[in-house]
């Protein structure tokens, strides 16, 4: 395996999350809370080996990757794609937050804020597996050298 292998991995784990977070989710409303305190740890440890990655192959590679898509799929694209960014950022610190509030069974503080990060952290997911698939399988990319 190289560092150019890690673009399906990333997305995979981005799935994975989704997955979590969901679960966790189904979890939380049938009050099994024991389930989803391992789901959303679980989508955690998922987020931090994604951001791990996904960091480890953007300061590796030297290349700039072009989305080749045309017409109206362009504005989507980069609509998605910076909502994605721009919430992937955010997403960080209240995870962070949220998770340490329920840690330290602080718990209505963490239902404050889970209700905002619960819905960012799984477009965030969603979003990182659906720029994957149009950069690299509905419009395959073209790399430039830099």
């Amino acid at each position: 395996m190289t560092v150019t292998d890690l673009p399906p991995i990333n997305a995979s784990l981005n799935a994975l999350s989704a997955i979590f977070l969901a679960a966790g989710f189904v979890f939380i409303r049938r009050k099994n809370v024991p389930a989803h305190r391992r789901c959303m740890i679980s989508a955690f440890a998922t987020s931090t080996v994604f951001l791990a990655c996904y960091l480890t192959y953007h300061f590796s590679v030297r290349a700039v990757t072009k989305f080749a898509g045309q017409g109206w799929i362009r504005p989507v694209y980069f609509t998605l794609l910076i909502s994605h960014v721009l919430l992937a950022m955010l997403i960080l610190p209240l995870a962070i937050i949220t998770l340490s509030r329920a840690l330290r069974e602080r718990f209505d503080s963490h239902r404050k804020i889970a209700r905002w990060t619960w819905p960012i952290w799984m477009y965030v997911s969603v979003t990182g597996v659906l720029v994957y698939l149009m950069l690299y399988h509905l419009y395959p990319v073209t790399s430039l050298s830099q």
